[in-house]
């Protein structure tokens, strides 16, 4: 981890029009007294100065379960059925935007719910669907505040937390940033609850693994997030070649010194070259519905040289998929190295994997395509 970077910040942040806000429940709800509306109320304020500024804002907040707690007479979310933090959601969903209605309005500014399921985004219809909606809440100046449907959300097509959403909605948006606020000042070399001596990271150039490891899980009663999806969540968003950055939200003014050019939390530096946009959505948005185990060759092919995936590289056909679903491609080991939208079913694949593409008619009676992944539908990871 590299501390101390030369970079002009204030000229970095001036560049960025279109930004992605992320704000967890450890922000917005720090007890068990609920929203803190005076915290919600100065959030309002420092997002609507960057719009006064003439850049545009997608809010990407949390807070619904933890609002719905507090009406429930209720503190913690371990251990509670499913069902119980769905109807929390539903409770304090109308509370969370009540609160954001009434303190954007005190500025002038209109804002939007916008409440999505992994599902919405994984389909690539409704994901285009969705980010022509939210390119027309911006177009009249409206703010649009999204959150995961926890209402109807079940395991099979949960994002697991909005450090993850936050990541895909800046590729849905094609933001060009992304800022957590965290209950923290950012990534430390160690974690500062262990250990006295850990250090902030101002500038993260490049995700390793040891960060990865060293990062922890969230530790709050309604969080679902922790440092270690906001790593997984740079990364994703650096692939699309946006910087994110990690802010205390608890702390006043955070937003306007960012941008102002103060050392304040952690950046994280994007990738150089910019993922396409498909790609991205192939690699980081889309779930993946089964695996391929490739040979060496195969992998080779794909890895190296930017072929296409064919029969003969395919040894092993897991999971069940139809014919456009995303799969993972993994080697004999059992490492994912690509993933991609595959032309044939699982269940022609296993009949045709190992064969040339010349046997394919005979076995099953037609030709579709010589590919089962064509390099155009697939991301190297």
């Amino acid at each position: 981890m590299k501390k101390t970077i030369t970079l002009d910040r204030k000229s970095l942040f001036s560049k960025r029009h279109r930004i992605v806000i992320k704000v967890g429940s450890a922000v917005l709800a720090p007890s068990e007294k609920g929203l803190d509306e005076n915290r919600i109320g100065r959030l309002a304020a420092e997002i609507s100065d960057l719009l006064d500024q003439g850049r545009e804002v997608v809010l990407v907040s949390s807070g619904a379960i933890a609002a719905g707690l507090t009406k429930l007479n209720l503190t913690k979310t371990k251990g509670m059925p499913l069902s119980l933090k769905q109807a929390a959601a539903a409770i304090g969903q109308s509370g969370l935007m009540w609160m954001y209605e009434k303190t954007f309005s005190a500025h002038g500014r209109k804002v939007a719910q916008v409440l999505l399921t992994r599902e919405d985004l994984s389909n690539r219809t409704r994901f285009l669907n969705a980010r022509n909606t939210l390119h027309t809440l911006l177009d009249y100046g409206v703010v649009p505040i999204i959150n995961e449907n926890d209402t109807v959300s079940v395991d099979e097509i949960k994002f697991g937390d909005n450090d993850s959403l936050s990541g895909m909605v800046v590729h849905l948006v094609d933001a060009d940033l992304l800022v957590i606020l965290s209950d923290v000042d950012g990534l430390y070399t160690v974690d500062p609850k262990l250990d006295s001596s850990a250090e902030l990271v101002s500038i993260v150039e490049k995700i390793t693994a040891d960060m990865d490891r060293a990062a922890g899980d969230a530790q709050t009663l309604v969080g679902t997030g922790g440092m270690r999806s906001k790593i997984m969540t740079a990364r994703k968003v650096g692939a699309y070649g946006a910087p994110m950055v990690i802010l205390n939200g608890k702390k006043t003014g955070m937003i306007q010194a960012l941008f102002a050019g103060r050392e304040v939390g952690t950046l994280f530096l994007p990738r150089p070259e910019k993922q396409d946009s498909r790609k991205h959505w192939i690699a980081y948005t889309v779930r993946a519905s089964g695996k391929v185990v490739v040979d060496d060759g195969g992998r080779e092919a794909l890895v190296n040289k930017g072929k296409s995936l064919l029969p003969g590289g395919v040894v092993k056909v897991e999971g069940s998929f139809k014919v456009g679903e995303c799969v993972t491609c993994v080697d004999r080991a059992g490492q994912a190295f690509a993933r991609g939208l595959v032309k044939y079913s699982s269940t022609d694949l296993e009949r045709i994997k190992g064969l040339r593409t010349t046997q394919i008619a005979s076995i099953l009676g037609r030709k579709d395509y010589d590919e089962v992944i064509h390099r155009d539908d697939l991301v190297i990871l």
